[in-house]
């Protein structure tokens, strides 16, 4: 069995607004992932910057062409060091994330997602977040 760490960075950028979001099927915005080692903590934390909160995130990913779904259980830490004794499930249910790497301006992959995610609607509770209605500290 191979157990795979891996570090990243994720950038997510906010929302993208324009005429017609109300009838989107999907939230557009800009993403960046950079691979990094494992000390970037360290790092981050030497140039000044501070910690809000720590999660692990366990699960699968599934390709289905160029859509990538995550179907994920979210960890809270309990302890200072990731261990499968110091974590605690934050809740009972899975995530699942479907997400698309696109050039902007391409609505038809919108609809591609949205037929994907009916496909999926006796299981999953599929709904889009107004993140401007979520408290601060919520908010990604």
């Amino acid at each position: 069995m191979w157990i795979l760490v891996c570090c990243y960075l994720r950038y997510i950028g906010q929302p993208e607004m324009g005429v017609g979001d109300k009838a989107r099927p999907t939230i557009v915005r800009s993403s960046i992932d950079v691979a990094c080692s494992c000390t970037v903590v360290e790092f981050l934390t030497e140039m000044g910057c501070r910690m809000d909160f720590e999660y692990i995130s366990r699960g699968y990913m599934f390709r289905k062409g160029r859509m990538k779904i995550l179907v994920s259980k979210i960890f809270k830490m309990s302890q200072g060091k990731p261990s499968d004794s110091g974590v605690e499930p934050i809740s009972q249910s899975y995530l699942v994330e479907l997400s698309i790497l696109a050039p902007g301006g391409q609505d038809v992959i919108g609809e591609d997602m949205k037929a994907f995610a009916e496909q999926l609607k006796p299981l999953v509770q599929l709904e889009k977040i107004d993140y401007k209605r979520l408290p601060l500290s919520m908010a990604p």
